[in-house]
């Protein structure tokens, strides 16, 4: 797919000026956009992030020897669920028709790292989607190796999910 340049101005919603705050009204009422007269769009966008681990943790996960199961097959699990009920858990994200999810895992020698893409065919982006997906994501490979993870007074002085950003987002005239 080639990007789509597009001149016009931005719809409600989308990147507008910084000053326009289209999730509220003028009286400062919170309110959802209203996109129903864009038209649709074939829509991707791609977010990434990683979870930092003890050494130790990273071999385990590799070795298919945490105690809970495999980490990455249930973390891509998670990622994908998380995709799919955005709309309920950030307030004003309209629930969009999901027609591709892919993750992406890579283990290096001190945390893994997630890539999720998300494809869709709507009125609005999906790169709300895709940064759901890896924090869900991160967070489930956190829950399945905490307890390698924790010290000896139960913290987590080595673990952190960071890094976590959008990488792409592309829309294309459907």
């Amino acid at each position: 797919m080639e990007p789509m340049t597009d001149d016009s101005p931005p719809a409600d919603g989308e990147d507008a000026d910084t000053g326009d705050l289209t999730h509220t009204t003028d009286d400062g009422d919170v309110q959802m956009v209203d996109v129903g007269d864009k038209p649709d769009s074939e829509r991707r966008a791609v977010a990434a992030g990683e979870i930092r681990l003890q050494e130790s943790t990273v071999e385990a996960i590799r070795e298919d020897e945490i105690g809970k199961g495999d980490v990455l097959a249930t973390a891509r699990i998670g990622a994908i669920q998380a995709v799919k009920h955005t709309w309920e858990t950030i307030p004003m994200c309209h629930q969009i028709p999901i027609t591709n999810v892919d993750t992406e895992f890579s283990v290096a020698e001190d945390r893994v790292e997630l890539a999720v893409a998300v494809e869709t065919t709507g009125k609005t982006g999906c790169e709300m989607e895709a940064l759901e997906g890896v924090t869900t994501g991160l967070n489930v490979v956190w829950d399945m190796v905490k307890a390698l993870e924790k010290d000896e007074s139960g913290q987590y002085p080595e673990t952190g999910i960071e890094r976590v950003r959008v990488l792409e987002k592309e829309k294309h005239r459907g």
